[in-house]
């Protein structure tokens, strides 16, 4: 399993502030990502992503067991 940490509104949209996906077939970041928009129709556009606590692009490797924070953008003032 790949845990996946969720923040801001993304917690409204994946019901919640952690998910646990199935690591099969899933290598990369993109691979989470695509994984997330085709099961639950999410925009996952724009989003930063870090593995284990490390900023992470879309090629960066997943493994069983690691854990994946969606960090949507924000504004404020």
């Amino acid at each position: 399993m790949i845990n996946v940490l969720c923040f801001a509104h993304m917690k409204d949209i994946f019901g919640g502030e952690r998910l646990a996906i199935n690591s099969g077939g899933i290598a990369t970041v993109k691979d989470v990502l695509e994984h997330l928009k085709s099961a639950y129709d999410a925009d996952v556009s724009g989003i930063m992503t870090a593995v284990n606590e490390e900023f992470a692009e879309e090629s960066t490797p997943v493994s069983q067991g690691d854990t994946v924070a969606l960090i949507p953008p924000v504004s404020g003032g």
